[in-house]
């Protein structure tokens, strides 16, 4: 038991270091390092059990980098705007890989649990997971099918003009028809 109280003695002065905990532990009443040891524990299950895991999944996946890569546009440096760039299309690539393969999704237990350390190590500047599959698949991949995805990008660049025209006349008519000035004089 006194293993126990030193470690949470060792958390607690860690965490005084951390103002926001201090303001949190002051308006609840609860120690900080409850506060930390059950906010993790929560996090834990709701990742492992998947209540919410998707929302912080691309939470995750998308704040952080986004906010990185917004640093990195702002900074001269350009090595780190290729890491970003990188990444989303690591990120992109993924994302449309999960919408056609949604229904196995169900079927992988902690799915999500591997989803958010995936993202992790994708984005994470100490691994670069991401430069790691873009060098080693994805730039072979996409140099390859490069004038594949430019026609079909093209096509569903027509398909999408012709659906937002005929949107446009479809509701232009519906206006008029609503307004009365589709109506004879009679």
């Amino acid at each position: 038991m006194d293993t126990v109280k030193e470690k949470l003695q060792q958390l607690r002065a860690k965490l005084d270091q951390v103002e926001v905990l201090q303001k949190a532990e002051d308006t609840v009443k609860v120690p900080k390092e409850y506060l930390v040891l059950v906010s993790g524990v929560l996090f834990v299950a709701l990742i492992f059990f998947g209540i919410g895991a998707g929302t912080l999944c691309s939470i995750v996946g998308f704040v952080y980098p986004a906010f990185k890569s917004f640093q990195a546009i702002e900074s001269k440096n350009k090595g780190d705007d290729t890491q970003w760039l990188i990444y989303w299309v690591v990120y992109g690539f993924f994302s449309v890989i999960e919408i056609f393969e949604s229904f196995l999704v169900y079927w992988i237990p902690f799915y999500y649990a591997f989803k958010l350390a995936f993202l992790l190590w994708a984005f994470l500047p100490q691994t670069k997971g991401a430069k790691f599959l873009y060098d080693s698949f994805l730039k072979d991949f996409l140099k390859k099918n490069e004038s594949k995805i430019d026609a079909a990008l093209e096509q569903a660049k027509k398909s999408a003009g012709s659906v937002a025209a005929d949107a446009s006349a479809v509701t232009t008519e519906a206006v008029k028809a609503v307004s009365g000035d589709g109506k004879k004089d009679s």
